[in-house]
């Protein structure tokens, strides 16, 4: 779908970025948002939330926790979603998040409702 700005889509930016966050301790299975910093994200941004590891080496997340419905809720906040599967409380690994945003070429509200 072409964009304004290019043919190639309506992205207007996007950023891959490696911050080093540490959760907190989520309640047996549920799904709990945790807010961390992340300077320069604006509402509307789209991103994309991956655990890559306690060093640049990379490694696995906690066994039985997720991560799911990340979004920007507000000028530098990420809200990450972590799911625990399991009958105990655990704690996501702290380590580097794999961030990718994408910044919309128009607000949120003009965004195509499809891809044609």
């Amino acid at each position: 779908m072409p964009g304004t700005i290019s043919s190639g889509g309506n992205i207007l930016y996007s950023w891959v970025m490696m911050p080093y966050y540490t959760p907190v301790s989520v309640a047996a299975n549920t799904t709990a948002e945790q807010s961390f910093s992340l300077p320069g994200a604006q509402l509307g941004d789209f991103v994309d939330v991956y655990f890559f590891g306690s060093t640049y080496a990379g490694s696995t997340q906690t066994a039985g926790i997720g991560i799911v419905n990340n979004r920007i809720s507000g000028p530098g906040v990420l809200q990450v979603g972590f799911a625990n599967t399991t009958a105990g409380a655990l704690t996501p690994n702290a380590g580097y998040y794999y961030v990718c945003l994408s910044r919309p070429e128009v607000p949120v509200s003009l965004l195509p409702t499809t891809a044609a």
